[in-house]
């Protein structure tokens, strides 16, 4: 045991002694995290809606027709009640809600007027907005369809609703997709040229003939980066609340868990480029380029995953960040519980044992 911790202490102190390491591990996280609090514009469609009919008539069947034909909207779901609305939310299984109240095409025949409800899941605003004007043009082109036909002007009135982010800030999108890049980038780039480093500067000879076993070696070059990375955490949840305003609507133990949880992962991960690199400048190319790129592309929070070609959706599937983004907004903004996380959690769970028993392996061969 006293072997682990002097291996430990070691690796803190090849920390410590690196100003521009030290700069990485906490400069770039505070800054990408305040510069990426900005919202981005982006195309949408084929998204998941959900549809209320509380009348079921011809009007109502009609609007819900030409939006389906629409190549913005898939309609996913017909839900049943307006108590079935926040758990079709939660579970992320639509973007946006079309609610026709009851008697629609009664109103509208005779009052002239009738009103349609729009509600968007606001965790995401750019893309909420986008479909409620998208969803709203549809019901005016609808709605002067029917001005050409009869004498009496109809209309039909949108009512918007926007889900836990009713100012549209950006930052309830930017900042979950931020902290998984930030930790994604820095746990691995750092991790990356710790075994590697060791055999440039020639100690790696002294690792091989003491008698810790590779496993310990592994782990004692993760615990310094792991404990820095929940000082990142920590920083970067406070600056989300105290400086960009993003509220922690769900628990907050549950969301500090996962964060260590993905930062495990991308550790092993960096552990395992460091493996099968043969230099530093090697590994450094294959945790920047290697990560960072799928990491903006194939996570979701810069660009609607759905949007993609097939081959594209099926590559993000094993992009980590993906599945943490998608944990972090619905703790963090949405405020659901571990019954809506649990799939997202496993698969993270069983990244790293993956990636630790790949790393295990190639450290094994490489000690022959």
């Amino acid at each position: 045991m006293k072997q682990f911790i002097f291996f430990v202490r070691k690796e803190f102190l090849h920390v410590w002694r690196d100003k521009r390491t030290m700069l990485i591990l906490f400069g770039m996280p505070l800054m990408q995290i305040l510069i990426f609090g900005f919202a981005l514009t982006n195309e949408v469609k084929n998204t998941r809606i959900g549809i209320l009919d509380n009348s079921k008539d011809e009007t109502t069947n009609a609007i819900i027709q030409q939006l389906e034909a629409s190549r913005y909207f898939d309609i996913v779901e017909n839900i049943p009640s307006n108590s079935q609305l926040e758990p079709a939310f939660q579970a992320g299984s639509i973007k946006l809600a079309v609610v026709f109240p009851e008697n629609f095409q009664e109103h509208l025949l005779h009052n002239n007027t009738a009103i349609v409800q729009l509600i968007g899941d606001a965790t995401d605003p750019n893309t909420a907005n986008t479909l409620i004007n998208y969803a709203s043009a549809v019901i005016i082109d609808y709605q002067n369809g029917l001005r050409g036909q009869a004498k009496m002007p109809f209309s039909i009135n949108t009512e918007m609703r926007m889900l836990y982010n009713p100012q549209l800030k950006g930052s309830y999108n930017f900042v979950p997709g931020v902290m998984a890049m930030v930790l994604m980038l820095v746990c691995a780039m750092m991790t990356s040229i710790s075994i590697v480093r060791e055999k440039e500067m020639g100690t790696m000879e002294v690792i091989l003939v003491s008698p810790i076993v590779p496993i310990r070696v592994i782990i004692a070059k993760m615990v310094p980066y792991f404990i820095l990375s929940a000082v990142n955490i920590g920083s970067i949840l406070l600056l989300s609340v105290f400086v960009l305003e993003v509220p922690i609507q769900g628990s907050l133990i549950l969301l500090v868990a996962e964060c260590l949880l993905f930062t495990i992962t991308v550790l092993a991960l960096g552990l395992l480029i460091s493996s099968i690199a043969n230099s530093q400048q090697v590994a450094m190319l294959i945790s920047l380029m290697g990560l960072f790129l799928p990491t903006i592309m194939l996570s979701g929070f810069m660009f609607p995953i759905e949007n993609m070609p097939v081959p594209l959706q099926v590559i993000s599937n094993v992009v980590p960040a993906k599945w943490f983004y998608y944990i972090v907004k619905n703790i963090m903004i949405k405020g659901v519980g571990f019954e809506h996380v649990w799939k997202e959690t496993l698969i993270l769970t069983g990244m790293t044992v993956f990636f630790m028993v790949v790393s295990i392996r190639k450290f094994k061969t490489r000690l022959e």
